[in-house]
């Protein structure tokens, strides 16, 4: 006969044990949940994509150069403002690379690493902002394919490029530090052709960082973005 002091130590032991496996069912049902929780990028309708940012922040690129800091003003180019600090505190350029860098003019980015994430953005457009600064030496600005066509690409001016005020471009940031990190992006490649060996945006984004890694390895990546200082009136 089992003495009752070892049978109630038996009994407390099945009731944790019932509990541990009862945690841990949980723990495997939350994870399980969040796991196949779709992310914000690929939703159908981005929750609060249409936000207002605020009046100014601060955005840093964390890339296989160096760290590159960007002050975005909302005064400067308001939806331009609100849509960089959308996909900037959703990771939309993590992993992205300077896919167009031509030295002496600018350095491109903004085509996710996902050619599915890529797919979900390439109609989700914004009207034009004013120009209402000029794209000198280390300003930024969206890329366009014509008019109200900004959706997610943006350029660093590696020199005065003022010529492109007349164009439409809204300059809406600033590098504020790691300037010589932005002057260091590998410029190798150039244009695509005809006019250079640089990538094709169309296989860009229907094969995504596969077709970079495998034709253009010396291409510099963007690690992480995070936004590091906000500012209200």
């Amino acid at each position: 006969m089992i003495p009752t002091h070892h049978v109630a130590v038996q009994r407390v032991s099945s009731g944790a044990r019932a509990r541990v496996f009862a945690m841990a069912g949980a723990l495997v049902v939350a994870l399980a949940g969040a796991c196949h929780r779709p992310s914000p990028l690929l939703a159908p309708q981005p929750p609060g994509l249409d936000a207002t940012s605020p009046d100014s922040f601060v955005v840093r690129f964390e890339t296989t150069r160096g760290d590159v800091d960007l002050a975005v003003h909302r005064d400067w180019a308001p939806l331009g403002a609100d849509r960089l600090y959308w996909l900037v505190t959703h990771g939309y350029y993590d992993g992205a690379r300077f896919f167009r860098v031509v030295p002496g003019f600018v350095a491109q980015f903004g085509i996710p690493a996902e050619p599915e994430v890529t797919r979900q953005w390439r109609q989700r457009r914004i009207a034009d902002d004013s120009v209402t600064r000029s794209n000198v030496r280390g300003t930024l600005s969206f890329a366009t394919s014509g008019p109200n066509t900004r959706t997610a690409q943006l350029f660093i001016n590696l020199v005065d490029n003022s010529r492109l005020d007349s164009r439409g471009f809204a300059v809406l940031a600033q590098v504020v530090a790691g300037m010589a990190v932005v002057d260091s992006l590998h410029g190798g490649y150039g244009e695509a052709p005809p006019r250079g060996t640089g990538p094709q945006q169309d296989r860009i984004t229907s094969e995504g960082d596969r077709y970079l890694q495998q034709d253009f390895p010396r291409l510099d990546q963007i690690r992480s973005t995070r936004v590091i200082r906000r500012y209200k009136r």
